[in-house]
């Protein structure tokens, strides 16, 4: 080397170094990570504590969230809602009206019954979802959805959304049942809640929870009508039905011989639901049932299974009312969500559910009881119309 060229051999050297270790820094900095590699760095789904289990005391609580109808974040108005109400509210009221409910009511599970967000509302259905679900999320409590007839409506099929949704953290949502074909439909699924840790019954489940596929729109004799249950989801259903009952633990275990309760979730209510306006009925019923004008019988296959005790609903959302058919308890959430329509002054409300065991010489076996209410999104997060939907 000549002594000469020393300098700029050397200042060569340390602008190459510099290039490289500025080039490796922006490489991995996110703007230019997501222009060049499309992607954000690897994330590893975060999942509960798993199998859904009683609590210590013998209780599961559920919280039931309705048609949520979230679109865009803050920048999304909402819906019938009070003149004085309306210029500071968006998406973000659903959004503290969920974490409020969480915190109040510490539940053990969430469950999404559909409409979570509101499709023409929504540019991009993976943001939207990461917000519609965050409460539970940030809780890192386990949650399920299922879809409603509005969810589709932006940048997703249905099939990709359950299929997005089921990667979500915390979320313990399929897309449907691993092994099974020809289901109709996205979200077809069931979940078993199993007995108290520590208990004879720790590893078996002791209530069932059942999640369907209700559909969106179709055309019937040339007339457009609301998706329903179809006959392939109601033979796997009494399948699934017949299969846990020959599992069940021993009678001598259990406080009856009937077969384990069960509850069902989905968004589009049966045509028999309308009856309910002539019977008794709990809460409040102010617009006409938006179901098919199909009638697939799935009243019938409910009944004739004989385990589910009850079932959750959405899609008609000034309605929170109960009512009984057949001996199963067929109760709506009430909308939830402020960017769904409403009622004026009628405040935005969830529905709670709670299943308790019976104690017996000192164990914990079955279920004996199954309770719900309803909260308001008022000051006091009002709870009202509290009711038993089943007891032995």
């Amino acid at each position: 080397m000549i002594e000469s060229d020393f300098p700029a051999t050397w200042k060569q050297s340390f602008f190459y170094l510099s290039f490289i270790f500025t080039s490796l820094y922006l490489l991995h900095s996110s703007p230019l990570q997501k222009l060049l590699l499309g992607q954000d760095k690897v994330h590893i789904k975060r999942s509960p504590d798993l199998p859904l289990r009683f609590r210590s005391d013998g209780s599961f609580k559920i919280l039931q969230v309705a048609d949520m109808h979230y679109g865009n974040g803050a920048v999304t108005r909402c819906r019938d809602v009070l003149p004085s109400e309306f210029g500071f509210c968006s998406d973000l009221n659903t959004t503290r009206f969920v974490k409020r409910l969480i915190e109040a009511e510490r539940p053990d599970f969430v469950a999404f019954t559909g409409d979570n967000i509101f499709g023409d509302s929504t540019p991009d259905a993976a943001e939207s979802l990461f917000e519609a679900f965050a409460p539970p999320m940030e809780s890192k409590l386990p949650w399920a959805a299922i879809l409603g007839n509005h969810d589709q409506e932006s940048t997703m099929t249905r099939e990709e959304l359950m299929g997005f949704i089921s990667l979500m953290d915390y979320s313990i949502s399929q897309v449907n049942p691993p092994g099974e074909k020809g289901i109709h439909g996205f979200g077809n699924y069931d979940l078993g809640v199993h007995g108290v840790l520590g208990s004879r019954l720790a590893n078996r489940s002791l209530l069932n929870l059942f999640f369907l596929d209700s559909g969106d729109r179709e055309v019937v004799d040339g007339r457009r009508t609301y998706g329903w249950i179809k006959e392939s989801q109601l033979q796997w259903l009494q399948s699934l039905s017949q299969k846990l009952k020959d599992q069940r633990v021993d009678i001598d275990q259990m406080p009856t011989s009937n077969s384990i309760p069960a509850l069902a979730f989905f968004h589009i209510p049966v045509p028999e639901i309308r009856e309910l306006y002539y019977r008794n009925f709990v809460g409040q019923f102010q617009e006409a049932v938006a179901c098919s004008s199909v009638n697939s019988g799935a009243l019938g296959a409910f009944v004739s299974m004989g385990d589910i005790k009850a079932a959750f609903i959405g899609h008609d959302h000034v309605n929170d009312f109960c009512g009984n058919l057949n001996g199963i308890w067929f109760c709506y959430g009430g909308g939830s969500g402020y960017h769904g329509y409403g009622k004026a002054g009628w405040p935005r409300r969830a529905r709670v559910i709670q299943a308790e065991l019976e104690q017996k010489d000192g164990e914990w076996i079955g279920v004996n009881r199954i309770r719900t209410w309803k909260r308001l999104d008022d000051k006091k997060l009002s709870l009202i119309d509290k009711q038993v939907l089943w007891e032995l």
